[in-house]
């Protein structure tokens, strides 16, 4: 997969709109929101928080939410970047997070649509690192694997 068009928002702006997410997280039972932010090739950045469920299965991690929100906006590949951000203790904690198991899969479908492999951003500061979705979900099983 590609690594598709130059991306024109820069990973410091992605950082920040995936911290102001994570601003917005309903996570009354861990105390650990999580912000992302998926920026697409023509532009357009698209976040997501996560939304806790005393019943802990049922809650939705960021990058879900992110994801469903472009689709829900007809965004269909062309994903590019992303930066996911995270804390305990508020919005304003700072963790090296990336995305869990499932929401690698989630991101792989929304990209593999676009034929894309995004970056993705982890982390603030000096703990901040990036690996590319192939790189998180090595042998991946998607859309592209039943074409």
């Amino acid at each position: 997969m590609g690594g598709g068009a130059a991306m024109s928002v820069g990973r410091d702006a992605l950082v920040a709109a995936a911290r102001e997410a994570a601003g917005k997280a309903y996570a009354p039972y861990s105390d650990f929101p999580v912000g992302a932010a998926l920026a697409f090739e023509d532009g357009t950045v698209v976040t997501g928080a996560n939304v806790e469920n005393a019943s802990y299965g049922l809650s939705l991690c960021a990058e879900t939410v992110a994801v469903a929100s472009a689709m829900k906006q007809g965004l269909r590949g062309g994903l590019v970047a992303l930066a996911v951000v995270g804390g305990a203790g508020g919005a304003d904690g700072a963790a090296v997070v990336t995305p869990c198991g499932r929401c690698r899969q989630v991101l792989l479908e929304l990209a593999q649509l676009g034929s894309t492999d995004p970056l993705v951003w982890f982390g603030e500061g000096a703990d901040a690192a990036h690996a590319r979705l192939s790189e998180l979900l090595p042998h991946a099983f998607g859309p592209a694997t039943l074409a």
